[in-house]
């Protein structure tokens, strides 16, 4: 999907994602949106939508928000609790936690289920390899409620992308968070799993033109 965007003149960056809290990892986000000469749109993933969200908040040159398969939380709510609001989320029994030490965790999930929980629509062998090479998430990320008393979706234009066969985060979660955002337009993609954008990322690139077009 990078290569595709390149090669319409998008140029893009992906940033990392220590997945360790929502406060630091935006404070990564937006010093690299610091460094850029030039308006950005910022694109998250699963819990990077609350990164995103997050690392908007002044930051002046960041003109958008895409929500891939991603959390659009408001000031105080938690990845988790939003997909607890809502049934259909079978994430939580194919979780590992490995002990930090510090009275948190790191969690993954089970290499074996993770091909069908997160990436039922991928080739197996592909999906595979994203098991093995999974980054841990610290269960604290999850559980931060968003600092910000202006979340990026309140001020700025958001667009959605989600498949309606998510196993992490419902389908109606991510409705509710679209349609609370005032989305530009909301992409749900039959049958798509949670790596909607491994899948279908001609669609995804569709949403991220069309964010582009509109902010530029």
């Amino acid at each position: 999907m990078i290569a595709a965007l390149g090669d319409i003149g998008i140029q893009t960056i992906a940033t990392p994602n220590p997945l360790r809290s929502v406060t630091t990892d935006a404070d990564n986000v937006r010093r690299a949106v610091q460094a850029i000469d030039g308006p950005v749109i910022l694109v998250g993933h699963s819990y990077g939508g609350a990164v995103i969200t997050e690392a908007a908040t002044g930051a002046g040159n960041v003109k958008g928000l895409v929500y891939v398969s991603a959390f659009a939380p408001d000031h105080g709510e938690t990845a988790l609790a939003l997909t607890d609001q809502f049934p259909g989320s079978t994430l939580g029994s194919t979780v590992r936690p490995y002990d930090l030490g510090d009275g948190t965790n790191d969690l993954i999930v089970d290499r074996s289920l993770y091909p069908q929980q997160f990436a039922a629509d991928v080739p197996l062998d592909q999906a595979a390899i994203a098991a093995a090479t999974q980054r841990p998430i610290r269960d604290y990320a999850l559980n931060e409620p968003l600092p910000t008393t202006t979340p990026g979706w309140k001020t700025l234009p958001s667009w959605f992308v989600f498949g309606d066969a998510d196993k992490n985060i419902p389908a109606e979660a991510m409705q509710y968070m679209a349609d609370r955002a005032g989305s530009q337009s909301t992409r749900v993609i039959p049958d798509a799993s949670h790596s909607s954008m491994v899948s279908n990322p001609g669609v995804v690139a569709e949403l991220i033109v069309e964010a582009v077009k509109y902010v530029s």
